[in-house]
């Protein structure tokens, strides 16, 4: 008998059972709530796909612009996508075409074969020892430079690596911040003087100037890439030209041991003079 009213107990318990499990409640939220909604839970919605903005997708590279210039330093071959906006829109690397490839790295062995004083942005060639005709005229080791920094002499000067080396930092560091960005910038310097042996000045009796050492270089004129010139004479104190002269040569002082000028002497209105000359006192400067 017990047995049976056991069986009987469960049966009737199984549609109360079957309504539990189709109607789960939620959680009563704290706060004092005392009712529990019947309604069954519902998933949250899923959120919307994240769509990158158009300004940041890569967009592709225009290789027609690229020059050989543009792997001068860089021969990997690899470049970022940059935006037109000038943001960088994706550091995802782009392959340059196998031509600008190669036509880098021609460029750069031909700097490397062209180089001197065991720097490839002075080009030129070897000289060797260059004797004087006169007692104290000479210069050891010297070289032909015709171009400092990428910017061609007027005419191939020699001199010592060390005056070299001097000139490059000038143009490099000074005469291109000084002209920036002025008619496309700096194209070639009007070379006046270099390798002379020659008194000071010219005059009778006097020391043996630095020219006479290859120490010495005297610029007349600064050529822009647009054809346009900065010359000392005609532009010394005259409006803008007159400043960036006025700048560039004020930056040589302590690249070189001698800096001349207009208002110097009386012997350079019309040029800069440069050398490497060392004076107890420092820089002389003009």
């Amino acid at each position: 008998m017990r047995l049976v009213s056991a069986i009987l107990m469960s049966v009737l318990a199984l549609p109360a059972l079957a309504d539990a499990q189709e109607s789960s409640l939620r959680p009563v939220a704290r706060g004092g709530v005392s009712e529990v909604a019947a309604e069954p839970l519902r998933p949250r919605a899923r959120p919307a796909a994240f769509v990158p903005d158009a300004v940041t997708d890569p967009a592709p590279m225009d290789y027609s612009e690229l020059t050989s210039d543009d792997l001068a330093a860089n021969t990997s071959g690899v470049v970022l996508a940059v935006s037109t906006m000038g943001k960088t829109r994706s550091p995802r690397p782009f392959l340059r075409p196998d031509h600008i490839v190669k036509k880098a790295m021609a460029r750069q062995r031909e700097r490397e074969r062209g180089a001197i004083c065991g720097n490839s942005d002075i080009q030129g060639e070897r000289v060797g020892d260059v004797p004087g005709r006169i007692p104290g005229c000479g210069a050891p080791n010297a070289v032909k430079v015709r171009a400092v920094s990428g910017v061609t002499l007027s005419q191939q000067a020699i001199m010592t690596c060390d005056t070299a080396k001097a000139l490059n930092r000038w143009v490099d560091r000074d005469l291109k911040r000084a002209v920036g960005r002025m008619g496309g910038g700096v194209s070639s310097l009007k070379v006046a003087a270099h390798y002379v042996c020659r008194t000071r000045n010219h005059r009778a009796g006097a020391k043996i100037s630095e020219h006479g050492k290859g120490k010495a270089i005297d610029i007349s004129e600064i050529r822009l890439q647009n054809g346009d010139t900065l010359n000392v004479l005609r532009d010394w104190g005259r409006g803008k030209k007159g400043r960036v002269l006025r700048k560039a040569h004020k930056a040589a002082c302590g690249t070189f041991g001698t800096t001349l000028g207009p208002g110097s002497d009386g012997y350079h209105e019309d040029h800069f003079h440069y050398d490497t000359a060392r004076h107890r006192g420092g820089p002389y400067c003009r």
